[in-house]
């Protein structure tokens, strides 16, 4: 008989909620249907793939790890058209609006990855990605929660396989706790060279940010933190 609870210790932890949120529309549901596919990450489990297969007349390959409502992503995008950007969101809604975004906007350097971003790492080939995004994510409040929280030692492992040396990582939070835990974390692994010199580096907005709708919000208990890392030439 299976050990039920070696199995659940086994897998991976969830770093998200629910899939659902409001209803999609008729639309919405359209574009999930016959945009998704065509637009979709094609990984294939078992393998690596070389994002330059999928853009291979643009310069930089660049990931975002949970786009929320797409604005960043179609942002960038815009702003950026010889990036590549390989995006992940596992929330119905946010993939929908993402996709309308992109066809609203003929933005054809975006491809989607409907499902948790640690498998869309998971399947990159190594030193393929210039520049990673990982935006105010699920901030996991509750104490025994916490060991949900993305940032962890094994997927900056996982993150620093994917990132080309030189490459450039930002993450983003408005949550005390989570900036502390984050930010030691990043200190603490050897592929990750913090960038800023002084405080003003990580606590104004950065030039280039594209801000969210999540951020006009403002739920955290912080104002947003932005932490530049740049991917040692050793990694």
């Amino acid at each position: 008989m299976t050990d039920r609870k070696s199995e659940f210790a086994s897998a991976p932890l969830k770093t998200f909620g629910r899939r659902g949120g409001r209803p999609l529309s008729g639309r919405q549901k359209v574009l999930m249907d016959e945009a998704l596919p065509r637009l979709q990450v094609p990984i294939v489990p078992g393998q690596h793939l070389d994002p330059k297969q999928v853009f291979p007349n643009l310069d930089e390959i660049w990931l975002e790890i949970g786009f929320g409502g797409g604005e960043h992503v179609s942002g960038q995008a815009r702003k950026a058209p010889n990036a590549g950007i390989l995006a992940s969101e596992v929330f119905f809604e946010g993939i929908a609006k993402l996709l309308g975004q992109i066809e609203d906007q003929k933005l054809e350097n975006v491809r989607v990855w409907p499902e948790d971003g640690r498998e869309l790492v998971d399947g990159l080939q190594d030193a393929s990605i210039d520049r990673a995004f990982i935006l105010f994510p699920d901030p996991w409040p509750k104490a025994r929660h916490q060991k949900r929280r993305i940032i962890q030692p094994d997927f900056l492992d996982a993150l620093a396989r994917v990132m080309k040396p030189g490459g450039r990582v930002r993450f983003a939070t408005d949550v005390r706790s989570y900036a502390d835990e984050a930010l030691e974390r990043f200190l603490a692994h050897p592929a990750f060279d913090w960038t800023a010199t002084c405080a003003d580096d990580w606590r104004n907005v950065p030039t280039d940010h594209v801000e969210t709708r999540y951020q006009q919000k403002k739920l955290g208990d912080i104002d947003p933190v932005y932490y530049d890392f740049s991917i040692a030439q050793t990694a």
